[in-house]
């Protein structure tokens, strides 16, 4: 089935509700064209209209959201990357699967099975072009050099292969399976982070430039941050100073071909900023007082202006979804609070890897004109394995995500109610935490990430959960759990019912 691209502006719409026909009725009849940009890293208080008090100027993400819906409780599903980039693509927890902490590193397969159901496979079978331009991170099938040995293979204690060692991967051949096996047409990624080897550019699942050379890293002896990339395998004339560009130009060229058919498309365009290195381009107009992490976030908002007026240039902005938001919280520890004055962070507790709302609270703005009230906020909590149900309801799908619902409602209501649902944090040590309604209960003592400690003893007398009221306290400084207990208790019990579903009850 394909659709012809059409746009009805907001008029039309109302003059389609006196006939008795729903927006969503019209929708369905002409899907939009869908952007959704991940950026990498990016921090709830980095904007500035989340952030009045931010070190760093955004106008064009700001102009986004005054022209769109701002989520002001939107939260990724991990509080790092990897898992967060499976649940937005297939609409469940990645902690159902063997990745139970961290991410995948190097040279990890895929992660995703040939028959799980994706966004991009059920916007493919319902006549979109799909594509991704950005940082994969979801595992690619490098080909091995044999023989190779067992302790060459690196597993996690669920027997999932994270990595391999570098001296057995093949860098002659291409990887076997990659984005074209989880419903996407076209594909234009870098492995994984800006800062793991390999670097170079792979198109369709091709490397686009023999990998010859070597880096030996940069700022080794650092804390992991500023211009910090990690020692490895590198393309011929990579440049870590225009992947950023590189990735815009190649979404504007991606969306240049589509408009050639008269199918609408879905572009994933995964951001490798402002996650590390931060790599402002040199000379370039960036003077925040953040630094260079300031000055890569106005780096990111200065492309992605250029990539909206691209937009408007071709004339298809009415007709386009714009989705923007982070894959989790901000790598910024205090030192560097201290030093810059700057909370990316806002006033939200702890930083990215943590179960502390700084680790998985991000900014979310949608942007579809003539069907959302710009300037609008939703302040209902959700979380971005939202996304695959939202798609199906636009196209009247049956949604198969087993810890995905659907948005669409609250996208074009008029009205900003609030609607209850649970959702599961989850931190890059594996620390789980249920949200529900204004309450939090964090399951373990620590931060189970990044932010000293990580874990910690159950004081005596005490309950090792924690339990905060976050309307009243968003920074988590006051534990109410031997204040209310019986809330404890049914959040517990919340917890534990979620994480039993089966999700192969769901096929």
């Amino acid at each position: 089935m394909t659709f012809k691209k059409r746009f009805f502006p907001i008029r039309i719409l109302v003059f389609l509700l006196l006939l008795g026909c729903t927006p969503k009725e019209e929708v369905r009849d002409s899907p939009p064209n869908i952007i959704y940009i991940l950026a990498d890293d990016l921090g709830y208080g980095d904007l500035s209209i989340y952030n009045k008090d931010s070190k760093i100027k955004t106008p064009h993400l700001d102009q986004l959201a005054r022209d769109g819906m701002r989520f002001m409780d939107m939260h990724s599903t991990s509080s790092v990357c990897t898992p967060t980039r499976y649940s937005i693509l297939t609409g469940e927890y990645a902690w159902r699967t063997s990745l139970k902490t961290g991410v995948l590193w190097s040279y990890g397969p895929l992660m995703i099975p040939n028959e799980k159901e994706t966004v991009a496979k059920l916007l493919k079978r319902n006549g979109y072009q799909t594509a991704v331009v950005g940082k994969w991170h979801l595992g690619l099938d490098w080909q091995l050099k044999t023989p190779h040995q067992e302790n060459q293979i690196v597993q996690n204690d669920y027997g999932l292969i994270t990595d391999y060692k570098v001296e057995i991967v093949d860098f002659s051949k291409n990887p076997t399976r990659g984005p074209s096996q989880v419903g996407f047409d076209y594909s234009y990624i870098l492995p994984a982070s800006l800062d793991l080897p390999p670097y170079v550019y792979l198109e369709n699942e091709k490397i686009t430039q023999p990998i010859h050379d070597r880096t030996e890293g940069s700022n080794m002896e650092g804390d992991k941050d500023y211009d910090f990339w990690r020692p490895g395998p590198m393309a011929k004339g990579f440049d870590f100073y225009e992947v950023l560009p590189n990735f815009i130009n190649k979404a504007k060229a991606f969306i240049d071909k589509a408009q050639k058919k008269e199918d609408p498309f879905f572009l994933y365009l995964p951001l490798a900023a402002p996650h590390t290195p931060w790599v402002p381009k040199a000379n370039a107009p960036y003077s925040s007082e953040a630094g260079m992490y300031g000055a890569f976030v106005e780096m990111v908002d200065d492309q992605l202006g250029q990539l909206f007026r691209y937009l408007e240039d071709q004339g298809i902005t009415e007709e386009t979804l714009v989705v923007f938001t982070s894959d989790n919280g901000p790598y910024w520890k205090p030192h560097h609070i201290e030093k810059y004055g700057h909370s990316a962070a806002a006033d939200l507790r702890g930083m990215k890897g943590d179960i502390y709302e700084a680790g998985h609270r991000v900014p979310f703005i949608v942007k579809w004109p003539g069907m959302l009230s710009p300037g609008s906020k939703a302040n209902q909590t959700n979380s971005l394995a939202n996304f695959y149900a939202t798609v199906a309801d636009l196209l009247d799908s049956p949604s198969k995500a087993l810890d995905s619902h659907s948005l669409f409602d609250e996208w074009i209501s008029k009205e900003n109610k609030t609607t209850l649902k649970p959702i599961i944090h989850h931190s890059s040590r594996g620390h789980f935490a249920l949200r529900y309604g204004d309450w939090k209960m964090i399951e373990k003592r620590g931060s189970g990430g990044f932010s000293p400690p990580v874990t910690l003893p159950t004081p005596p007398g005490e309950t090792q959960e924690r339990l905060y009221n976050l309307k009243e306290d968003p920074s988590e400084s006051t534990n109410l759990s031997q204040k209310f207990p019986e809330i404890l208790q049914q959040m517990k019990q919340k917890l534990d019912s979620i994480r039993q579903l089966n999700p192969m009850s769901m096929k």
